[in-house]
């Protein structure tokens, strides 16, 4: 069922902490002069919890997977969007967001499932268009509401029972590549978007 389900997709959403992560928050001192471009938007949760540091001296740091950034190049070779949907803002997820050209990144949202909509709407996609790949109960509301439901290895019990499939990998430890590779597999593209992936990589690309 959920292979059927995976070839519909023509965007896959994630969530960042515990999916494109591990899980754990470094919080390190601001180098000097560090630009914070994401400080305004944490401002406006100064009285909340669990949406991100808001600190003049120190920065909240993540650590990510090379194979997951690989897995956002096959997608986009593959005719499939990327984007994310994160309650924490982080300075760390909008550089990385920028680094592998995710077209929809949305941090400091509570309600994901309004979120995921608004994407869908500017994207002009049905739900059974769009994967959500999450790993604890506040992903919920999307993927009871999204293609295919996607959870993380290291997910709460409660997501994984929802999910359509669970990933081999845990978050921040190649989940991200399971569910790309997973779509891409099962529409047929997989072996033509790692060929172009090698030869755009390559030092004779050029010739011919």
């Amino acid at each position: 069922m959920s292979k059927a389900r995976a070839k519909k997709i023509k965007l896959i959403l994630f969530d960042v902490d515990g999916v494109l992560t591990d899980g754990k928050i470094w919080i390190f001192p601001a180098p000097a002069g560090a630009e914070q471009t994401t400080k305004a938007h944490a401002a406006q949760h100064e009285d909340e919890g669990g949406f991100g540091l808001l600190s003049h001296t120190m920065i909240e740091a993540k650590g990510f997977n090379a194979h997951d950034g690989a897995a956002f190049s096959l997608a986009r070779l593959g005719g499939i969007k990327t984007g994310l949907i994160t309650k924490r803002i982080s300075e760390t997820v909008a550089l990385r967001a920028r680094d592998l050209k995710i077209e929809h990144v949305h941090q400091g949202i509570q309600d994901k499932l309004t979120c995921f909509e608004g994407i869908l709407k500017s994207e002009k996609l049905k739900p059974s268009e769009a994967a959500f790949v999450g790993d604890d109960v506040i992903d919920l509301p999307v993927m009871r509401n999204c293609g295919l439901a996607i959870a993380v290895a290291n997910a709460r019990r409660e997501v994984k029972a929802e999910a359509h499939m669970v990933t081999e990998h845990s978050g921040g430890d190649g989940a991200a590549r399971d569910a790309i590779e997973y779509i891409l597999k099962a529409q047929g593209k997989w072996k033509r978007v790692v060929s172009e992936y090698i030869y755009e990589r390559s030092p004779n690309k050029s010739r011919s």
